[in-house]
């Protein structure tokens, strides 16, 4: 499948590590161009040096909380490339609560990070795409379907306003050729995910998982390059989840008791009477 992505010029928010490093990594692998921000300027050099490996790299410190950072970096992305195809909207963190209550301070924070950065994001992508149009593909989360009660019980109802958010600037945006869409991660095992959640926090999670298993970065990345690509052409206001099937049927690990069940030479109309 050709998805007509050689010298795209990709930008991706909180491209140096996890979910973003890996789908700047799989727009390089396409022939796209690509440009990455993030807060620490350690890290984007690092992820500099190993993306640059691969294909053309620009980099820029923004805080996308910042909506002139953000502005401004849409603007020297631009300037450096003479065109911007497509948006990835990725950066983003779980905004945990100190206490039992959200305070001002954690409930601007969480806001600011996970909708008004990708509010920012799509309005300084849209300058730039009104031209010859384009695609942004927003990150949100299996948050946005499920609810996350507990330290971070605003992550799930802010994930859902970037899913309606999706679909509303979709509907803003496409007569000028501009798509919009968002996928919906389940628990994906990077560094950081590993370590907040702790070991027993992940079985937890795999217990829930129709596969089993957490979600590996790449497997985030390469949905979100073929959302952006022409194989999409005809997607738009929409969210797709890759979760694993987390959460989606009440007793996960049937499959895996009855193929278990068949080994031992138990029939099936037996072992399924029991459950």
């Amino acid at each position: 499948m050709n998805l007509n992505l050689k010298d795209k010029v990709v930008v991706i928010t909180g491209g140096s590590k996890g979910i973003g490093f890996a789908t700047a990594q799989a727009f390089l692998e396409e022939g796209a161009k690509i440009a990455i921000c993030a807060r620490k300027e350690e890290d984007l050099k690092k992820a500099y040096e190993d993306l640059s490996r691969l294909g053309e790299v620009y980099y820029e410190v923004v805080d996308v909380t910042n909506s002139k950072q953000v502005y401004d970096f849409a603007e020297h992305v631009h300037q450096h490339y003479g065109v911007l195809d497509v948006w990835v909207n990725n950066a983003g963190n779980s905004g945990y609560k100190k206490g039992e209550e959200y305070d001002d301070e954690e409930i601007d924070f969480i806001t600011n990070l996970i909708f008004k950065s990708v509010v920012y994001g799509c309005q300084a992508a849209f300058r730039y795409m009104k031209q010859n149009g384009g695609a942004i593909v927003n990150v949100a989360s299996l948050g946005g379907r499920c609810a996350t009660s507990g330290k971070a019980s605003l992550y799930g109802p802010l994930k859902s306003a970037v899913m309606n958010l999706t679909n509303t600037l979709a509907g803003e945006y496409a007569a000028w050729n501009v798509r919009v869409t968002c996928v919906m991660p389940g628990f994906i095992a990077t560094e950081r995910s590993v370590k907040s959640v702790g070991a027993a926090k992940l079985q937890s999670n795999i217990a829930t998982t129709i596969l089993r298993r957490p979600g590996r970065p790449e497997e985030i990345a390469k949905p979100i390059v073929f959302l952006a690509s022409d194989a999409a052409s005809f997607m738009t206001a929409t969210s797709v989840e890759v979760s694993g099937g987390r959460c989606m049927t009440l007793n996960p690990l049937f499959s895996y008791e009855k193929k278990e069940a068949e080994e031992r030479g138990e029939s099936i109309s037996s072992y399924e009477a029991r459950v």
